[in-house]
């Protein structure tokens, strides 16, 4: 029997190898603390429950979903609402808005869109991992570009080969950034548009933290930027801001021959987002802002609590970047990011994130997540200080 050639491409995913190793662990009686996968603990706000409980009682939408090629209308209505009065991003909901199971199909969709074999195509080292293995299933080739702590995490454009910006067709990254946490400027952005303009790369800007931001920094997109909209596709998801990564259910917006080429792949992959669910997400768009403040200080407290713990430990330097709910962390010397991760569960039992499986500069850090409930988070910091005493 054969399996395709690109799947020998592509290593097991971080996720789910982290999930059997959790699993594992609690079969053989551990009472393992997690803190390595970015999956909200608490609870979808209850509008958005009772919207969706509501919706699911008609019949009609028993059916295939309304409008299933680019999604329903008034939920990319909703989205280009919510773009204009948050971001002051204009977007027209017929055209440049399309509704998507979760953010992370947006990613893979639009490589097929655009990848021939053999293309060449960008992401940032240390990235996502997702990012690497939908250029291997489009059949291009990904090409690493290093992003730095000295510059603040972000890629230096003049630093990419120009053979290699030539034959690229698309780039993928985000910011806020995961791993790192890092944020971009105004003044990238701009640099961003004009490298993709100068070497006629389609952009993917994945924007799922766009809201999760701490110490002044403000909510941005991409799109924002003039020119933005001729090199570039955003997406975006209501899992974050709204505690719904469950419910998958994100958007992508912008250039809209790129909405219209990663439409035709997803039309012939799915039938649409059940309709309920979208019905669910006008709710949360409209009527749920208020969680994303009231999350953003659960997330504040514990971001505090383990910044506390690192520098009781020795951190005294560490200063956390402003986005996302995930803290990049240097391993302590001597250690690989392997052998850290490896030590803390041994001997604290407690589960991070290597960051040697974000990339080559992703070596020496490990990402921790602050998705967990108070409790379990206070548990594994004392446990990691009894261990490191």
């Amino acid at each position: 029997m054969q399996i395709a050639d690109r799947l020998n491409k592509i290593p097991p995913y971080l996720f789910m190898e982290l999930r059997n190793k959790i699993a594992k662990a609690r079969a053989d009686g551990i009472d393992v603390i997690s803190l390595a996968i970015g999956d909200p603990v608490d609870p979808t706000p209850e509008p958005i429950i009772e919207e969706l409980c509501k919706q699911a009682y008609d019949p009609e939408n028993h059916r295939y979903p309304t409008d299933e090629e680019k999604g329903m209308f008034a939920f990319r209505k909703a989205v280009a609402d919510w773009y204009a009065e948050r971001y002051k991003v204009q977007l027209d909901p017929k055209t440049e808005v399309l509704a998507l199971i979760g953010s992370k199909e947006g990613c893979h969709h639009f490589a097929l869109a655009i990848a021939n074999p053999g293309d060449a195509f960008l992401m940032t080292d240390p990235g996502y991992p997702a990012y690497r293995a939908s250029i291997f299933i489009a059949g291009g080739e990904p090409y690493h570009v290093p992003i730095k702590n000295e510059n603040g995490y972000l890629p230096k454009f003049e630093d990419i080969p120009s053979d290699i910006a030539k034959k690229a067709v698309g780039m993928f990254l985000n910011y806020p950034n995961n791993p790192t946490g890092a944020t971009a400027t105004d003044e990238f952005f701009k640099e961003l548009v004009d490298f993709a303009k100068s070497y006629d790369i389609a952009i993917c800007y994945d924007n799922p933290y766009s809201e999760i931001v701490f110490d002044g920094e403000i909510p941005r997109s991409f799109l924002a930027t003039p020119g933005a909209k001729d090199v570039a596709v955003e997406l975006n998801s209501l899992s974050k801001p709204f505690n719904m990564t469950g419910w998958r259910i994100g958007m992508a917006m912008g250039n809209p021959d790129l909405i219209s080429a990663i439409s035709k792949v997803k039309e012939n992959t799915d039938s649409g987002i059940f309709n309920p669910i979208q019905f669910a997400g006008i709710k949360a768009i409209k009527e749920c802002q208020e969680n994303i403040g009231k999350m953003l200080a659960i997330y504040e407290k514990r971001r505090n609590i383990v910044l506390d713990m690192l520098r009781e430990l020795g951190w005294k330097d560490y200063k956390p970047y402003k986005g996302t709910f995930y803290l990049w962390i240097p391993v302590p010397e001597g250690f690989t990011s392997i052998e850290w991760t490896t030590w803390l569960f041994e001997k604290a039992s407690v589960v991070v994130a290597s960051g040697s499986a974000y990339g080559k500069y992703g070596e020496g850090y490990i990402r921790i997540s602050l998705t967990v409930p108070d409790k379990r988070l206070l548990e594994a910091v004392d446990r990691i200080k009894k261990a490191m005493s």
